[in-house]
C-alpha cells in the first residue's frame, strides 16, 4: 500500500514538473517577444488579458516555489486565474474542510442584520471585535449592554475591553470557576440561555444561504460579488421590516373591527 502511494506521488510530482516546464517555456517566449518589441503587449492585448497574464506569472512563481521547497503553503495563494482574489479558507467543517469565497462577519441588532466586515482572505475575526462594538456605538449613541459572540471573539483583550465599557460578554468568566454549586449552576444556565439567543445569527446565515443566494454568488467580478452579498443582506432586512409593518397593520385593522363591533352591540333586559 505504501509502495503504491509512493509511486502515485512520484507520478504526480513528475506531471507537475512537466506542466511547470511548459508554462516556463511559454512565458519565456512572451518575454523574448516583449524584449524585441517593447510595448507590443500593451498595444495588442486588451487590459483584461494583460491582467490575466500578470496573474499567470504570479501563479507560476507560487507553484514553482512550492515545488522547489516541497511545501503546499504559500502566502496569498492563487486558486483561480479568472478570480485571483479568491483564497482558500480552511474551515474544518464536516461537509467541506476548505471553502472558497468571501468571509463575511455579520451582527444582529434589534433583529436586523449588519455586515461588520467582508474580506476575501483568511483572517482572525477576533481582531475586528472592538471595531464592531465601536460601530454600534456610533450608530446607536451608546455601547450595547450585552454582546453574544462566538468563542473565537473571547480573547483576553476583548474581554478586558468589554469589562472597561460595562459590556456583558457571553461565556464563562476568566479564572477559577465558582466554588458555590448554586453559582455554578446559575452560570451554566445563563450560558445555555445565551447560546440559544446567539443562535439567531447562525439561523440568519442559514436562511441567507438557503433562500437569498448567499451560498451561490455567480457574479464574476470582485466588486459585483460584494454588491450581491450586500444586496442579499439588504433584502433580508427589508423583508423583516415589511413583516413588522404588516403585523402592525393587521393588528390595527383587528382592533378597529373589534371597536366597531363593540359599538354596534346592545343588550335587552
Amino acid at each position: 500500500m505504501y509502495y503504491t502511494t509512493y509511486i502515485a506521488r512520484r507520478k504526480q510530482n513528475h506531471i507537475r514538473l512537466v506542466k511547470l516546464g511548459f508554462l516556463s517555456r511559454d512565458l519565456g517566449i512572451i518575454d523574448a517577444i516583449e524584449s524585441k518589441h517593447p510595448g507590443c503587449l500593451k498595444e495588442t492585448l486588451p487590459v483584461r488579458k494583460q491582467k490575466m497574464l500578470q496573474v499567470i506569472r504570479t501563479l507560476y512563481s507560487q507553484q514553482e516555489y512550492m515545488y522547489r521547497t516541497k511545501t503546499h503553503k504559500v502566502e496569498n495563494r492563487i486558486v483561480s486565474i479568472s478570480q485571483p482574489w479568491v483564497r482558500p479558507i480552511v474551515r474544518g467543517k464536516q461537509t467541506a474542510d476548505v471553502e472558497f469565497g468571501a468571509k463575511v462577519e455579520m451582527s444582529v441588532a434589534d433583529g436586523f442584520l449588519r455586515i461588520e466586515d467582508l474580506r476575501w482572505d483568511a483572517y482572525n475575526e477576533s481582531t475586528t471585535f472592538q471595531e464592531s462594538v465601536e460601530a454600534y456605538k456610533r450608530s446607536y449613541g451608546h455601547y450595547p449592554q450585552r454582546v453574544l459572540a462566538d468563542t473565537i471573539f473571547r480573547t483576553r483583550e476583548n474581554m478586558k475591553y468589554c469589562k472597561e465599557h460595562g459590556i456583558h460578554l457571553n461565556g464563562p468568566k476568566l479564572g477559577k470557576p465558582y466554588s458555590d454549586p448554586a453559582l455554578q449552576k446559575q452560570q451554566k444556565n445563563l450560558e445555555w440561555q445565551e447560546s440559544g439567543e446567539r443562535g439567531e445569527i447562525e439561523r440568519n446565515f442559514g436562511v441567507g444561504k438557503r433562500r437569498y443566494c448567499l451560498d451561490c454568488i455567480v457574479t464574476k467580478l470582485k466588486e459585483t460579488s460584494e454588491v450581491m452579498i450586500h444586496a442579499s443582506v439588504l433584502y433580508m432586512n427589508l423583508r423583516k421590516r415589511l413583516r413588522l409593518l404588516l403585523r402592525l397593520f393587521f393588528r390595527w385593522l383587528w382592533n378597529s373591527i373589534q371597536n366597531q363591533l363593540e359599538e354596534k352591540t346592545f343588550s335587552l333586559a
